[in-house]
């Protein structure tokens, strides 16, 4: 069976309705990047930090998934499919993709300010303030702030390395080191964007095709396409 990496980007979760730090009237315009996502100010404004995700957890629990997450998961039925996602929402989970590696963390979780691989679920939205891990340490929410490394990005290589093909939706491909991750692929295996925009491939070698459309609109058509000429095989 063929294994198809998808690499999402915002793109996919703005079909929904999520907030992204580029949208000048979005949840993120109300604060600075330096101000809520960065280690130092965890430390220095902890209420602030945890106020922030609180509302970013509550945004989601007023989203669904798109047209976009479902297409992934139905391509999921036909083809050997892993899921990267830059995203820190869980809609991929929620439309049916069983195999999802978050690059940035995840929204739904949080983590001990002492022990990063000690993780835990959150319940609801809301995050207390002086809620503490079961090592005693106070909770963070299990995001990777800016400034900070990204755990997950050697295993998200070694699925690239493994594609026949990558599908790259909804992102920029201007913020590293994810946006690397392209550049791992099998020089002979295609890779399909699929964004409204013009990201930048000006660094990738292999067959490219652009689906110039958003991921509500482009995914569907591209999952049915695949699915149609595999039946045909």
């Amino acid at each position: 069976m063929k294994k198809i990496v998808v690499f999402t980007g915002a793109g996919v979760s703005a079909d929904s309705g999520i907030a992204t730090f580029r949208d000048s009237d979005g949840l993120w315009a109300q604060y600075r990047i330096e101000d809520v996502c960065t280690p130092e100010t965890l430390q220095r404004n902890r209420a602030l930090v945890v106020e922030f995700y609180n509302k970013r957890r509550r945004e989601l629990f007023e989203r669904k998934p798109n047209a976009g997450h479902y297409a992934i998961a139905e391509l999921e039925k036909h083809f050997d499919v892993e899921v990267i996602t830059q995203n820190v929402d869980n809609l991929h989970e929620q439309a049916g993709s069983s195999s999802v590696l978050h690059l940035h963390g995840e929204l739904m979780k949080l983590r001990s300010s002492r022990n990063p691989e000690l993780i835990v679920p959150i319940e609801g939205w809301e995050q207390p303030l002086d809620a503490t891990a079961p090592d005693g340490s106070l909770l963070r929410p299990h995001i990777v702030f800016f400034g900070e490394s990204v755990p997950m990005i050697e295993p998200a290589t070694a699925l690239v390395e493994k594609a026949d093909l990558l599908i790259v939706v909804g992102t920029s491909l201007a913020v590293y080191p994810a946006a690397s991750l392209v550049h791992y692929t099998r020089p002979e295996v295609p890779i399909i964007l699929v964004d409204p925009g013009k990201p930048d491939t000006r660094l990738i070698r292999n067959p490219l095709t652009h689906i110039q459309a958003r991921s509500a609109e482009g995914l569907p058509r591209l999952v049915e396409e695949l699915i149609r000429e595999k039946n045909k095989e």
